[in-house]
């Protein structure tokens, strides 16, 4: 199996989490369509456990978190290689898998963000950044524009900030990225690991269920008007509060004692 991509199953508070660790650092960890089958095998696996509560997405090194696509011309998955007898291309299917992963997803920022990586980071549902990192969708500046992650783009950004990044295809700061609400927390680089680990503690004693109904109900929500949106929640208010998870944790509330969450 490929190194491309490193899959680690490690322990957070007594709770399973996945890391998965692009792991091509002299290639600025830019993804091909084999890096990205590795990082849909790590999603999958981590879902399919029923142990893990919550995954983190990141890269090697301190130089990128990732780079976007390779654009090493001839390598396998080269970006613009096109099959049109089979349209769906491997990065839209990855932000799908993404869209509909059931487990919160951490970006961990480790490094700079540009092109497709910076989709990659918008696809997640949170993300924590080192203080000194940029970002930027340079595509512009090689006769492109950022096409498949525009999308995920368009519902992380303010539109006036996303289209001088996409026209001017030059680079901002992580703080600019805070500003944006592209970011949930920065950090000083040496300090990333301890604020990444703080992060996973108010996650990983959660209730899965909720956090699984919850995320549905934000993708669902989003895309919906404000009547259709109301009509949305009290409908699945029955469904939320039937959930074993549920009551145990009105009786942990009731008891005065912490919730034992089993996800179902």
């Amino acid at each position: 199996m490929s190194e491309d991509v490193l899959i680690e199953r490690r322990q957070h508070n007594g709770q399973a989490v996945q890391w998965i660790i692009i792991n091509r650092e002299e290639r600025r960890n830019a993804m091909n369509a084999d890096v990205i089958a590795r990082i849909s095998q790590g999603i999958s696996e981590a879902v399919d456990s029923g142990e893990v509560r919550a995954i983190v997405l990141t890269g090697a090194g301190d130089k990128a978190f990732c780079a976007g696509a390779d654009l090493t011309k001839g390598v396998k998955g080269f970006a613009f290689d096109v099959d049109f007898s089979r349209p769906r291309h491997y990065i839209v299917q990855l932000f799908k898998q993404l869209l509909d992963c059931p487990l919160p997803v951490i970006a961990r920022v480790n490094g700079h963000v540009m092109a497709g990586g910076f989709g990659l980071l918008c696809a997640c549902d949170m993300a924590i950044a080192a203080d000194d990192i940029r970002i930027g969708t340079t595509e512009s500046k090689i006769g492109l524009t950022p096409m498949m992650i525009l999308p995920y783009m368009i519902r992380s950004l303010p539109p006036r900030k996303l289209q001088e990044m996409c026209i001017t295809g030059e680079q901002f700061t992580a703080a600019d990225g805070l500003e944006w609400g592209l970011f949930n927390y920065l950090a000083p680089r040496a300090e990333l690991d301890e604020k990444t680990d703080w992060l996973l503690s108010r996650v990983v004693d959660k209730s899965p269920t909720a956090i699984r109904l919850g995320k549905q109900a934000f993708a669902a929500m989003r895309d919906m008007s404000l009547p259709q949106a109301l009509e949305y929640a009290q409908s699945m208010v029955p469904v939320m509060s039937s959930t074993q998870d549920a009551a145990e944790g009105l009786a942990a509330f009731q008891e005065k004692r912490a919730p034992k969450f089993t996800g179902n």
